[in-house]
């Protein structure tokens, strides 16, 4: 089990930038599968950043260039740094993580944390 809480949201000018924090209950060292993810008013949850299958790092074209997922794992968080943001990226952005226990996938949600840019 993990508990995950996001913090670092807010409202911000578009063009600004934001860092978002996403803080574990438990060692993350072990946890591969972590990431992010947004909901927007009326929109379906999608991933914006994430850690996959071999620590590699995946970002959709909506965000590249502009969002970087890290790590710290002696601090137990993950971290999404937003750059060059836009109001579509306007949303409520959660923290994932998906951890194996006893041979099955659970995933794991913050309650998550809400970005607003204005333009």
């Amino acid at each position: 089990q993990v508990q995950l809480v996001e913090s670092g949201g807010g409202l911000v000018q578009a063009g600004g930038s934001l860092r978002l924090s996403c803080a574990a209950s438990r060692s993350i060292a072990g946890i591969n599968d972590m990431g992010w993810y947004r909901q927007a008013p009326g929109k379906q949850r999608e991933l914006v950043a994430g850690f996959t299958s071999g620590s590699s790092t995946h970002y959709p074209d909506s965000v590249k260039g502009r969002f970087t997922i890290s790590r710290d794992n002696a601090k137990n968080t993950v971290f999404l740094q937003m750059n060059s943001l836009k109001a579509e990226d306007t949303g409520v952005y959660y923290c994932y993580a998906r951890v194996l226990t006893s041979f099955t996938l659970k995933d794991y949600w913050g309650q998550g944390t809400q970005v607003t840019v204005s333009s």
